[in-house]
């Protein structure tokens, strides 16, 4: 039987990620979830991976570029990038803290 993990605040210290962005990641077998902090002017190169990806912005805001085209998330606005879609995200002025959610699991985050 697999057993149910708790991450108390102790356990979900944040580390660096790209210039700007700090993060924790919490994963099991098949899924897992982030949680980033980005500066003024934080850069995601464009890219894309394997995992599955759903991205809520909880302060701030969060621009996405895809297929030629530009979205701004808010609080609360979403956004779901499928498996290898290429991308880019960006903050502007103001700071941004937001979740994701990913399956299957992105390793180099763990």
């Amino acid at each position: 039987m697999k057993k149910i993990k708790v991450f108390g605040r102790d356990n979900l210290s944040l580390k660096q990620s790209v210039h700007g962005a700090r993060m924790w990641a919490v994963g099991l077998e098949k899924a897992m979830l982030t949680y980033f902090e980005m500066e003024p002017h934080t850069k995601f190169p464009e890219h894309s991976h394997e995992a599955e990806q759903i991205t809520l912005v909880l302060e701030g805001e969060l621009t996405f570029r895809y297929a030629e085209k530009e979205v701004t998330l808010r609080q609360g606005e979403v956004i779901a990038i499928p498996s290898n879609a290429v991308h880019s995200a960006f903050t502007g002025d103001k700071p941004c803290k937001a979740v994701d959610a990913w399956s299957p699991v992105r390793k180099e985050y763990l």
